[in-house]
């Protein structure tokens, strides 16, 4: 069931190739703003903005360690299944070709979406769930994705990466679906900050966030686009449950049919329009579609159970014994060889020497910088006894 553009959009999209012109709505580089004006920032014809922006994402030496964080099932080896990696990539793909058919900036577009999921941490959203539950405990402060992103990329590694693609990163939750984005302007950085210390400190605000850009709405519906499909591709490679489990709806029953389905309504209802939009039977057959994949997988004794309960009391064990580490000051212990001193390698302006920052900030900043492997691998090497099972189902 692969729906297909009207004759005249079709004839839009044409037209709009061969003059290459931006839209009305597209966010134009000349207006990107950065906290400072460092000479070396400033953009040309061979590096635009937003192309620096995404250079210096990709370079960031976090970036690497998708390759080894979960995306939905974690402590499987299985190398069809989908890493942190992949799904970036897919939502960079998805989201480019939305925003080419929108005539808005691709390159701002492939900066969020490259960007956006660098602050996540090991295991997924059960790991999020368990760092967020001990790091409020402990600061009443909530720990989100989304937000640690941005602190990633603007505070542990200060990029001076632009405003619009730190909006985008902070605004990405594909959680959080919604028929039509109509973007809502943040004017500076001073409006921008206050907007992360409220997402820090208050659940319900961080839900209420929304994009300042065309471009940031449809990395955001895109994030959507990229998982709903191929969480459940995964969950079928790995028996959790058949694609035919799942109710059809308006965008289909399966991944490429999703994919296309959506990005098509996505196009239809949104072009030289200043929002992004999908039509009430694509929306709602989008949000069955994530209902059932909750019921079905993310909440499912395969995926939630069997992770949280070896996790939490692991996570809790690890945050705890750095802590110490760090307030006793033990330079042997890798808070300080494995995270501070190689943050402190990338020579960057800061307000303040990254270790000046509050401890928990610090421990939480590990914590969700590791991938699978290396937290089970740190886990191990500082308790060489303990009573958690931790292993991998096997690929035989």
């Amino acid at each position: 069931m692969y729906e297909k553009l009207s004759k005249s959009a079709n004839e839009i999209l044409r037209e709009k190739s061969l003059n290459k012109t931006l839209s009305p709505y597209a966010f134009r580089d000349e207006y990107a703003v950065r906290r400072r004006t460092d000479t070396h920032d400033f953009s040309d014809y061979l590096r635009p903005p937003f192309v620096r922006d995404a250079d210096k994402i990709i370079n960031c030496p976090y970036f690497a360690r998708y390759a080894d964080k979960t995306q939905v099932f974690s402590l499987v080896k299985n190398d069809d299944v989908s890493r942190r990696s992949l799904h970036v990539q897919l939502v960079s793909r998805i989201a480019r070709t939305i925003g080419n058919a929108l005539s808005l900036n691709q390159e701002l577009i492939e900066a969020i979406a490259l960007g956006h999921d660098i602050g996540h941490t090991p295991f997924g959203h059960a790991g999020e769930r368990v760092l967020d539950e001990i790091y409020s405990e402990r600061t009443g402060k909530r720990f989100f994705h989304n937000v640690h992103s941005v602190r990633v990329l603007d505070k542990i590694f200060p990029y001076n990466i632009t405003l619009q693609t730190l909006d985008g990163i902070l605004t990405h939750d594909g959680e959080l679906p919604k028929p039509e984005f109509v973007p809502i302007k943040v004017e500076d950085f001073c409006e921008f900050d206050k907007r992360v210390e409220n997402s820090r400190i208050k659940k319900e605000y961080v839900k209420s966030l929304s994009p300042a850009t065309l471009e940031a709405a449809v990395v955001r519906i895109s994030d959507i686009i990229a998982y709903l499909g191929k969480d459940r591709q995964d969950a079928a490679k790995l028996n959790v449950i058949k694609e035919s489990d799942f109710t059809p709806t308006a965008i289909g029953d399966f991944n490429a049919e999703f994919i296309n389905n959506l990005t098509v309504n996505v196009i239809e209802n949104s072009l030289d329009k200043p929002y992004i939009m999908l039509d009430k039977a694509h929306f709602d057959g989008l949000k069955t579609a994530m209902n059932e994949n909750y019921a079905l997988i993310y909440n499912s004794k395969a995926v939630k159970n069997k992770t949280d309960e070896i996790l939490a009391p692991v996570m809790r064990k690890l945050y705890f014994k750095l802590l110490e580490n760090l307030r006793n000051g033990e330079k042997t212990s890798p808070i300080f060889s494995a995270h501070i001193d190689y943050v402190n390698q990338s020579h960057y302006k800061r307000d303040l020497p990254y270790e000046e920052n509050p401890a928990d900030d610090i421990v939480a900043d590990f914590i969700a910088s590791m991938t699978d492997d290396y937290f089970i691998s740190l886990f191990n090497a500082m308790f060489t006894r303990h009573e958690y099972k931790i292993e991998y189902k096997d690929y035989f």
